[in-house]
């Protein structure tokens, strides 16, 4: 059976010709503006309360618009941002070790394997300044040098240390910065705050995005929302592998709903691998546990040279270790970026050198750093990892390695956008983690905190206000029949699901599913793997449909009903993504297929035909998807092989 169609090319049209470093200058002057007055009268939806939710929504009514803020958490600071460790990368250049705009800006398309769009990322290097000042503003408490001035530290793909921190707990502060910054703005009356309310799907009015259907996720009531824009800042769906870094509740079903309502999904098969993870320790285990990349700034990464070494990491001589990515990337060693930090780990477990009771393991070591610093110099930098890590494992990092083994973390793929964020369908705008448009293959750490950021209070409400300033739209309200229409599928999915009635669990299903993806479309993939995933998954989706069973009611705090409406729309985003992974004949940053690798191991890019963005059309159940090209053309960086040896 045919698995895709072949549709028109698509191009992104909002991005101005013209010198690479001037073009974020050009469309802020040519955007349309919207007058402080005209602003009351317009409403404009965002779905989710991250980062780059928290911080658009509070910034739009700043600006004076009425926003409708919903989240499906029971507060808006819940967010899964909040779990972000390591830092935020900006090109401040304080260590006056030669960062720049440029710098970032070539880091990030290099760190992307060539797949992100060089005007997106150098708009989100020179933002990334000024992200910095706004947060200082608002309190956020950075780590500083003994002087007081602002501390960086290295991450992975970089030579230069451009990542600004809160010790481990980066993402918690920002947030708050952005929290604090949407409660003002609360209780002035100018954001209206659902909480416990979950996105089901986007009303469609003659073409455009002017609603959605939400759940309230404490009494089951459907009500319809309407607006003039949409604005989706969901998150990504790494949850797809059941387990991921990614807190339990983040899904897919927000940008999921608007791809079967046209909006295209690009890149889906590219997924982050973060190398440092604590190893899955058994099958009852439902999510894991990162661990910072920024600890690999002081930790060398080793295992034993000898297979099958049992030994305790501390009876293991030096000349008896092989500290893998010094050696074979001598010019970044430990900082490599993720992906090659992650297929590493994987090869030298893969020749049976793995450590810990699975095997699947590799040990992160602070010996040489704590001998050279002392410990209270790694307790100030890395004591809450530190105490985190103890409390999981009941091993003190301090006296023994820690373990890591690569995990799902973060998705480059989502949502298809322009350079103004917004989709192809009109009046719907897709920021942050749920869009694809800034990372290409693999995402550089410390750059989604930057993007959500960059996207919520800098890009947004440039370009929205260009959409906008072209109404007035017709006023419609939750009796109109594309809205009534919209309402209605969503009472029907949901009384579909309660009435399969079957025995076997929501979970039960997402855990099957999720070993489907981590063995087939994972760290590594293959053709015969893909197709198998394939046939798999729509085996396992016949079942779920047939025999999930899911109690209570609708009218009642259901979590089983809101997990069972979340994994049937991974079942479908599964499909699409080995779909993705299987037409995409090369190895690309994540993405790394088992037939298309340089004699050494590393990646092999094809860019003579592969050098585009694949969007996909949404077809009717059982037809081929259709697939959209958008070529990626390189004008300040020229793609080459990667290299960080």
């Amino acid at each position: 059976m045919e698995l895709f169609t072949e549709g028109d090319p698509i191009a992104d049209t909002k991005a101005p010709a013209g010198p690479v470093e001037k073009r974020w200058e050009t469309r802020r002057f040519e955007a349309k503006l919207v007058n402080p007055a005209n602003r009351r009268k317009m409403t404009v939806i965002v779905v989710g309360t991250g980062l780059a939710g928290g911080s658009a929504a509070a910034t739009l009514a700043e600006q004076g618009y009425h926003v409708k803020s919903y989240c499906y958490q029971d507060s808006p600071r819940r967010a899964h941002s909040i779990a972000a460790q390591g830092g935020i990368n900006a090109a401040k250049n304080y260590r006056n070790d030669g960062d720049s705009v440029h710098r970032l800006f070539y880091d990030t398309v290099k760190g992307g394997d060539f797949r992100s769009r060089e005007s997106n990322v150098h708009r989100l290097a020179e933002v990334s300044v000024n992200i910095i000042d706004q947060c200082v503003a608002q309190g956020v408490p950075f780590a500083r040098e003994y002087g007081g001035l602002l501390d960086t530290r290295s991450f992975g793909g970089a030579q230069v240390q451009r990542t600004f921190y809160a010790r481990g707990q980066t993402g918690q502060q920002l947030l708050l910065g952005a929290y604090q910054a949407l409660e003002r703005q609360i209780g002035l009356g100018n954001v209206e705050m659902n909480a416990r309310h979950e996105m089901l799907e986007l009303v469609l009015v003659d073409g455009k995005a002017r609603g959605i259907v939400v759940r309230d996720l404490v009494t089951g009531e459907i009500s319809t929302e309407m607006a003039d824009a949409v604005v989706l800042a969901s998150g990504g769906y790494g949850n797809v592998f059941y387990l991921s870094t990614n807190a339990k509740g983040c899904n897919v079903t927000a940008t999921w709903r608007a791809h079967r309502k046209g909006a295209y999904f690009a890149n889906p098969c590219y997924t982050q691998i973060h190398p440092t993870c604590i190893p899955v320790s058994g099958d009852h285990q439902s999510k894991l546990t990162l661990m910072s990349e920024s600890l690999r700034n002081d930790g060398r990464v080793w295992v034993p040279k000898t297979k099958g070494d049992d030994r305790s990491p501390k009876d293991i001589p030096e000349d008896e270790r092989d500290y893998y990515l010094e050696r074979i990337y001598p010019s970044f060693g430990n900082l490599v970026p993720r992906d090659i930090a992650s297929r590493a780990a994987k090869n030298v477990c893969d020749e049976g050198r793995g450590v810990g009771p699975t095997k699947l393991g590799v040990y992160l070591d602070f010996a040489d750093a704590i001998g050279r610093l002392g410990r209270k110099a790694i307790e100030a930098k890395y004591g809450n990892l530190f105490e985190m890590y103890e409390r999981i494992t009941g091993e003190d990092p301090y006296e023994v390695p820690m373990r890591i083994y690569p995990a799902v973390h973060y998705t480059m793929g989502g949502l298809w956008v322009d350079y103004d964020l917004q989709s192809n369908i009109p009046g719907l705008f897709v920021i942050g983690e749920a869009n694809f448009s800034d990372h290409g293959a693999n995402r550089l750490g410390a750059s989604a905190l930057m993007q959500g950021l960059a996207d919520g209070y800098f890009v947004l409400p440039t370009t929205i206000a260009n959409y906008l300033a072209s109404g007035p739209l017709e006023k419609v309200d939750a009796s109109h029949p594309a809205a009534v229409e919209a309402r209605t599928d969503v009472e029907d999915r949901v009384q579909r699901l309660l009435a399969v009635d079957g025995d076997r669990t929501v979970d039960s299903f997402h855990r099957e599913l999720g070993q489907i993806m981590w063995e087939h479309c994972g760290m590594e993939r293959s053709e015969a793997g893909l197709r198998k995933a394939i046939d798999e998954i729509r085996a396992l989706r016949e079942q779920f449909w047939q025999r999930v069973k899911v109690s209570g009611t609708g009218e009642e705090l259901n979590q089983s009903l809101e997990k069972a409406g979340r994994v049937a729309d991974f079942f479908e985003l599964a499909e699409l993504m080995c779909i993705d992974a299987l037409h995409r004949e090369e190895s690309c940053g994540g993405h790394f297929r088992a037939e298309h690798q340089t004699p050494d191991g590393e990646a092999q890019r094809d860019d003579d035909r592969f050098a585009y963005v694949a969007a996909w059309e949404f077809t009717a159940d059982g037809e081929p998807s259709v697939l959209h090209k958008e070529d990626l053309k390189f004008e300040y960086v020229h793609p080459t092989q990667r290299s960080y040896k």
